[in-house]
């Protein structure tokens, strides 16, 4: 039995259309009270006229949730009743204008409005959701970048002072500190034979004042000599010192660091330039990255056979064909690595080497790879697990992409050592193949003139300084020693001679122009060790219009020159 009652008639009198009026919180899905609606249907019989206007009602419910019962077929349906303007075209309404123009009036009202507010409601719903959703994936986005910026950043770099704008000069140690040197190392990781063998050794060298850059091999057979007093092939140098690490109970993280530590410092010593930071990756990431930007368009010169790798590409012989090239990262990466397939053996592989690493640049710093963030998070995640550097971060990071964007194809310079002038030759030294300098081994000094030259500090570039070297002491030959030296560090030496009297004590550093040269000054200032004067009443000297700077040499620098 129902235990409604029911409803008085005074109640009924103020229904609208067969609606009570609310009396709960509790509404169905029209906004109607459950508990008032089931009271009325339980109690009350329709008439005829009350159950067409019924049927209507629910005909008129079930067209608004239908799929086409958009807002356009709405109006265009209370158009063609004829009450209100003609209206032909959906887009030519004027929805700033009131309702009423475009609706008929016997579809207007409290039940028209309600329906209104709903779209509107779920548009807004809608909008909401697409927000947050957006939000919440930028912010995982960065999180990912952040999370695996944590595993590629090992923040310990030493810095390189030429990274910030306006640099102090006493911030800078020394000639070439003006420059952002950065190792490139590659080695084979798991999965290969020697897994820490670095067999790619370069070093990116950047110019951020002329925004140009320089890409030097050092050929991974050059023999050196570590802190040790032991000698090996450089590619061996971090492995070795890895291994050592290890061998006297360091974790993981100090063994890297060791041997990255071990491999900076070798190189330095060759290249005869300070290393600010390193970069380590292993093939997997060269060869992930290279795809995920989808390739590298290339010109080879002459086609490259490798029959010793042939079984990598299915015996097919042929890494790559002559002409323009668009290499995968299966292609790029045994392009970088062949070492039997041209005349020069390793020679032509670090020149490819620096091919593959320029154009890999560009890539990276395209418009179509910056701006697609699945590319970017792609990158991130090849680099995250397979990259190692001392970096300290994303400040420097970005810092860098600013210098990089600026830097083009065309401003991007190989440096060989193999090259014009050729420094470097092969030899055979316990019983294995090596490459030493032409000057013997461990004879570092020409290579060290002809890379600080060909890596020129930007500031002594920049300032181009007048430098005349005059011998105050009676020992012949001093001025031309130390003209030498300071020419091996890009020093502009314009002349050489005898100052007026062979009987200085202690040497001098004239500054005749200091406010237009003051980086060349404190890079003087250190390499002699001395104070600069910016006047004198010596007779007989130069004066600005010839030189901007004067160094007297005295005593003190015979008596070291003869004792080093």
């Amino acid at each position: 039995m129902d235990n409604f009652k029911k409803p008085r008639k005074k109640k009924l009198a103020e229904s609208i259309d067969g609606f009570l009026p609310s009396t709960g919180d509790l509404n169905d899905t029209h906004g109607e009270p459950i508990g008032a609606r089931k009271k009325f249907e339980s109690s009350y019989t329709p008439d005829k006229k009350t159950k067409l206007i019924s049927k209507k009602r629910d005909l008129s419910r079930i067209a608004a949730h239908s799929e086409d019962h958009t807002e356009d077929k709405f109006i265009e349906r209370n158009a063609s009743i004829g009450e209100g303007p003609s209206i032909d075209q959906p887009d030519q309404i004027d929805l700033s204008l009131p309702e009423e123009v475009y609706r008929p009036a016997g579809l207007l009202g409290k039940k028209s409005n309600k329906k209104n507010k709903s779209v509107r409601r779920r548009v807004v719903r809608t909008v909401a959701v697409l927000f947050v959703s957006f939000t919440v994936a930028l912010s995982a986005l960065f999180a990912y970048g952040y999370i695996k910026g944590r595993q590629i950043f090992r923040g310990n770099g030493e810095g390189a002072a030429a990274l910030d704008e306006n640099v102090d000069p006493a911030r800078l140690n020394g000639e070439g500190d003006g420059r952002i040197n950065i190792l490139l190392l590659g080695k084979g990781g798991a999965g290969h034979t020697a897994p820490d063998l670095t067999d790619t050794i370069l070093v990116a060298s950047i110019d951020p004042i002329q925004k140009e850059a320089a890409l030097l091999s050092v050929p991974r057979d050059m023999y050196v000599r570590n802190e040790k007093g032991y000698s090996s092939k450089i590619n061996a140098v971090y492995a070795d010192a890895k291994q050592s690490a290890y061998a006297s109970g360091g974790s993981d993280d100090v063994a890297e660091d060791a041997g990255l530590s071990a491999i900076k410092n070798n190189v330095s010593n060759v290249a005869g330039i300070p290393i600010h930071y390193y970069v380590m990756v292993n093939f997997q990431a060269f060869e992930d990255a290279i795809d995920i930007v989808g390739g590298l368009d290339i010109y080879i010169k002459e086609p490259l056979y490798d029959y010793t790798i042939a079984w990598l590409l299915g015996g097919d012989p042929l890494i790559a064909d002559k002409g323009q090239q668009v290499l995968d990262g299966k292609r790029a990466l045994l392009y970088a690595r062949s070492r039997h397939g041209s005349a020069r053996g390793d020679f032509d592989r670090t020149e490819r080497q620096r091919e593959i690493i320029v154009a890999l640049q560009q890539e990276i710093l395209s418009t179509a790879t910056l701006a697609n963030p699945l590319k970017l998070v792609d990158l991130l995640g090849a680099f995250g697990d397979n990259v190692r550097t001392d970096l300290n971060g994303v400040g420097e990071i970005k810092r860098l992409f600013e210098i990089g964007q600026g830097i083009t194809p065309d401003k991007i310079v190989s440096v060989g050592l193999a090259d014009d002038p050729i420094l470097v030759s092969t030899d055979f030294v316990d019983n294995q193949s090596i490459v030493r300098p032409i000057a013997g081994l461990y004879q570092y000094d020409e290579i060290h003139k002809f890379v600080r030259n060909k890596l020129r500090d930007p500031f002594l570039r920049d300032e181009d300084s007048r430098v005349v070297v005059l011998n105050g002491s009676e020992v012949a030959g001093l001025a031309t020693t130390k003209k030498n030296e300071l020419e091996s560090y890009g020093y502009n030496v314009v002349e050489v001679d005898n100052a007026p009297t062979q009987d200085y004590i202690q040497s001098l550093l004239i500054s005749l122009s200091p406010q237009n040269n003051r980086y060349t000054e404190s890079y003087l200032t250190r390499r002699l060790g001395l104070d600069a004067m910016n006047s004198t009443d010596i007779v007989g000297l130069p004066t600005n219009e010839t030189a901007d700077f004067v160094i007297i040499l005295g005593d003190d620098e015979a008596i070291k020159t003869t004792t080093e």
